[in-house]
């Protein structure tokens, strides 16, 4: 039984998915801790933009947001042909692997650094790596709240509004659906985050000014990313075959075979 399981096609790309989403959300979490300029990358100065009477605002990121756009364009080609249920299980999923991870982040901070591993970073100019360590792992509990929370949130909310697109065209328009539905979604996503994390310690005026400098480059990466879901997509069809892959999408779309057949 278990290799027609994994002989088949379908299964075979869920599981690829899954792994691949999983991972790619727990590296977006762990690398989060940097910020970068988005700016000095593109070789210029700081933005120093003001919005809601807060100056000096700028595109400074953290480092996970370079791999959350690849959860949404995962996200929008589930939905496409799995449905729903399939994307609230690999977002749970995803979701109970960080908590376990940020779990052995805790418990590895605590344990006690060995004379050796103290010693032999002194001697490669980092002064207290025990230090660095706790800074890097040791996440504020606000912020992983916040991140899981609002990432849940904005699943839940990529979904309908991508089924609800779906509903209106059926099949056509993909970039509508996966496009719009992301922008609304990560608009969630921007401010639940923020407001968990740093509700009572910024200004409601910091925050919704710092939430649309996110949310601008998030945008952004949005439309950037449109003709890779539709190359995904593509790719997905020859592996499959095109029968296969209609088929699933009208059970994404919750419609049976009887409807199929005569579509």
């Amino acid at each position: 039984m278990i290799h027609a399981i994994l002989k088949d096609k379908p299964t075979k790309l869920f599981l690829g998915f899954t792994a691949f989403f999983c991972c790619n959300a727990l590296i977006a979490e762990a690398i989060g801790t940097k910020l970068f300029s988005l700016e000095k990358i593109f070789g210029i100065q700081p933005a120093n933009f003001t919005l809601f009477g807060q100056g000096g605002l700028s595109f400074t990121l953290t480092c996970g947001v370079l791999l959350w756009p690849l959860e949404f364009v995962i996200t929008d080609i589930i939905n496409e042909f799995y449905g729903p249920k399939a994307v609230r299980r690999i977002s749970f999923t995803a979701v109970i692997l960080i908590s376990y991870a940020f779990l052995m982040y805790f418990l590895a901070i605590r344990i006690p650094p060995a004379d050796v591993w103290l010693k032999s970073s002194s001697q490669q100019g980092v002064e207290n790596i025990q230090t660095s360590f706790n800074a890097i792992f040791g996440q504020n509990m606000r912020i992983i709240l916040g991140s899981l929370i609002a990432f849940l949130v904005s699943q839940v909310v990529d979904v309908a509004v991508f089924h609800k697109i779906k509903k209106r065209t059926g099949n056509k328009y993909l970039w509508l659906r996966a496009t719009g539905s992301t922008l609304v979604s990560q608009l969630v996503d921007s401010y639940v985050v923020l407001f968990i994390a740093f509700s009572g310690i910024f200004s409601w005026q910091l925050i919704l000014a710092v939430g649309i400098m996110n949310y601008l480059y998030k945008f952004s990466v949005a439309i950037i990313l449109t003709p890779v879901i539709y190359f995904v997509e593509r790719r997905i069809e020859k592996y499959l075959g095109h029968e296969v892959s209609k088929k699933m999408k009208f059970a994404a779309m919750g419609k049976s075979e009887e409807i199929l057949s005569h579509d």
